[in-house]
């Protein structure tokens, strides 16, 4: 796959994961949710896939990513880097997700949020 090829997909799993009925689903969420997941939150909270992948899932928000973009670290891992608008909270964040390809699927294995100024 090509990097552009594989920019678009990763997007596509970013914006999954913004979607209500990903956030809700623990069966989803566990699709895209590496099983050494964790993440460093805006809040300075530190989250495990333990506390996202459960039954209620995570909370739902009205978000919207911008200025994406990708860098390939590893055959088989990426860097993904946005801007989101949490219109929910009125703020905006900028973040990072590294996903990881095992047996041709892709999972995030770690996600950091920090607030923009």
């Amino acid at each position: 796959m090509e990097l552009s090829e594989l920019k678009e997909y990763v997007q596509a799993l970013e914006e999954k994961l913004l979607t209500p009925e990903v956030r809700t689903n623990e069966t989803e969420l566990g699709k895209l949710l590496g099983p050494t997941f964790f993440e460093y939150g805006i809040s300075g909270v530190i989250w495990h896939r333990k506390d996202c992948v459960k039954p209620n899932g995570i909370n739902v928000r009205d978000m919207h990513l911008s200025q994406f973009d990708v860098q390939l670290l590893a055959p088989d891992v990426i860097l993904a880097t946005y801007q989101l608008n949490d219109r929910t909270r009125g703020e905006t964040s900028l973040r990072s997700s590294i996903w990881k390809r095992t047996n041709h699927t892709w999972q995030m294995i770690f996600h950091q949020g920090t607030k923009a100024k």
